[in-house]
């Protein structure tokens, strides 16, 4: 009775336990993560796609900034003859009262011609000394 209380030791002649029929299901050992976002293509064409439109306002910009540019060469270049004008105005002013003063003080020396500069100053003529004439063109 003691022997069948114990369990008895496999022997090498046993049949032994196999694969079911069909096989074991195949283990998943794989990593795979699911996709989680926009992929390194999509990154790249956004950031080229943003500076292409960044470029694009920049000339857009350059565009604008020159026509202002242009414009005010423009006014500037219309208002010269008048500037002109007013200095060519002032200078003859300045010239007659430069002669006045000049008849007042030499009134005493005979032979004095006014406004008479000499042979030196004669040979090329140079704008006056006090001049506003604009430098934009």
């Amino acid at each position: 009775m003691m022997m069948m209380l114990t369990k008895r030791l496999p022997s090498p002649f046993d049949p032994q336990d196999g694969p079911p029929p069909g096989g074991y299901p195949s283990v998943r050992y794989a990593r795979r993560v699911p996709s989680t976002g926009p992929t390194g293509a999509a990154f790249f064409g956004a950031y080229l796609g943003a500076m292409v439109y960044g470029f694009y306002q920049i000339g857009q910009g350059n565009a604008r900034r020159r026509g202002v540019k242009e414009e005010k060469l423009t006014a500037r270049a219309v208002l010269v003859p008048f500037l002109q004008a007013e200095e060519d105005r002032r200078y003859v002013d300045a010239t007659k009262k430069r002669t006045e003063a000049e008849d007042k003080i030499m009134a005493g020396k005979s032979g004095w011609k006014s406004g008479d500069q000499g042979v030196v100053y004669n040979t090329t003529w140079l704008p006056p000394y006090a001049t506003n004439a604009p430098r934009i063109i």
